[in-house]
């Protein structure tokens, strides 16, 4: 009798439901529960980051992680002048030379109203005209953007787009949203975080869906995935990333050391995605200068000697002396490399790049080879070479932490632009700690 009735009462409608019912509390509560960790984790990464910027970015790129949403972007608006500025973007697409008055967009309506908008698709909306990520050529299918503020005022906007699985965004993905976006806020008013939009930025390299790819046996393998990108005159530019990332080879293509498979490449406006031979030889020779992890000097001259050498094949140089002294090695200008340490060969590698007087210095992975307070003299000079000359630099690192010094920060992921990063408050490369 008893076999009976436990046989019925599992086969029923009504457990079958109640087991139903109870599994998706179950979910609920893992949910809940998951949103809450991670909630935790964002407040720990704010709290113990050293610099605000660290702080505000590193909770964006979890945010992003936990949606798993295309692009997520952190707007912040300059009270000065009244313009929005995108500080950091995590995903494929370059902002960092934007910033927009107040107008018609979705971001400037949720900084304008404090009102949160979800959207499931970009239909028609009176309330405004699109979103500034469209005017950007970023195709949005959904979003949500929050305010993000303190207790009394609007002092941006966070948003988050394009889930990776095409499903919509949920109320528990906005509750989310909102509450980082609160943390966000009322950290960056404590902090004293000012932002300010500044000048459009004059753009010196502009690389567009650049693609590599090099033959692998009966197939090719694809190092560069489509990275579009700017560079611009005057910055400090840090791209980092693991290695194999495409770190070295996106930097030899724009220093025309390599070339590129599909894609555009402007220096300055003139097109070099395909540079003749006479072309090549003229940019590598007259507009860049490289600095290397191993210094390549030449063994048989002296430091001064290894400059003048360079200094003698360009049209306009300045003299071999003043750049030996910009690094600070006058003293030791007429050693030879073997009686220099690894840090003063680094020094002589620099002075070396910018006898030529260069719009750009390339750097790949220029301390890697040296201790901390060596790495910070030659960070040091770079620091200089840019804030004094208003020479651009590129310099390739794996190192977080000298990336604080950047105008700049990119970071690519598999051979794609996985974020970009605006430093508002670049720090002192004296300053850095590691």
């Amino acid at each position: 009798m008893l076999h009976h009735f436990c046989g019925m009462l599992f086969c029923s409608p009504l457990l079958t439901a109640v087991l139903q019912h109870s599994r998706r509390v179950t979910r609920s509560m893992e949910k809940r529960k998951r949103n809450t960790d991670l909630l935790i984790r964002l407040l720990q990464e704010i709290l113990e980051a050293d610099e605000i910027e660290h702080a505000l970015s590193g909770s964006m790129e979890l945010l992003a992680k936990a949606l798993r949403c295309e692009i997520g972007v952190q707007w912040l608006l300059d009270r000065r002048t009244g313009r929005i500025v995108p500080q950091f973007t995590n995903g494929p697409i370059d902002l960092s030379n934007m910033s927009a008055e107040p107008g018609a967009d979705i971001e400037s309506h949720v900084i304008g109203t404090g009102e949160q908008i979800v959207l499931e698709e970009m239909v028609p909306d009176e309330r405004f005209t699109g979103s500034l990520l469209e005017d950007c050529g970023c195709k949005v299918e959904n979003m949500i953007c929050v305010p993000l503020g303190n207790l009394t005022e609007v002092a941006g906007c966070l948003q988050m787009v394009n889930k990776k699985d095409s499903t919509p965004f949920t109320e528990e993905n906005v509750r989310l949203c909102t509450r980082v976006a609160a943390v966000i806020g009322l950290t960056a008013e404590e902090k004293g975080l000012e932002v300010h939009a500044g000048d459009i930025k004059e753009v010196l390299i502009s690389a567009r869906d650049i693609v590599k790819e090099y033959p692998s046996g009966d197939s090719v393998l694809r190092v560069l995935k489509g990275i579009s990108l700017d560079i611009y005159k005057g910055e400090l530019l840090v791209i980092l990333g693991e290695s194999g990332c495409g770190k070295s080879t996106l930097v030899n293509i724009i220093a025309g050391m390599d070339s590129l498979t599909d894609g555009t490449l402007l220096i300055e406006g003139e097109d070099y995605s395909h540079p003749t031979d006479d072309q090549l030889t003229a940019y590598r020779r007259e507009y860049v200068g490289f600095v290397f992890q191993s210094y390549n000097l030449m063994p048989n001259l002296t430091a001064l000697e290894n400059v003048q050498f360079i200094a003698d094949i360009v049209p306009e140089p300045m003299s071999a002396e003043e750049a030996i002294a910009k690094v600070g090695l006058t003293d030791r200008a007429n050693n030879y490399p073997s009686a220099l340490s690894g840090g003063q060969q680094q020094r002589v590698s620099i002075a070396r790049a910018i006898v030529k007087q260069p719009k750009i210095v390339f750097a790949d992975e220029p301390t890697a080879a040296l201790d901390y307070q060596t790495s910070i003299e030659v960070l040091q000079v770079f620091e200089d070479i840019v804030r004094s000359r208003g020479t651009t630099v590129v310099m390739i690192t794996h190192n977080p932490e000298i990336a604080k010094m950047a105008d700049r920060v990119i970071r690519l992921r598999s051979g794609v632009v996985g974020s970009v990063k605006l430093n508002i408050q670049p720090a002192r490369a004296a300053d850095l700690v590691w």
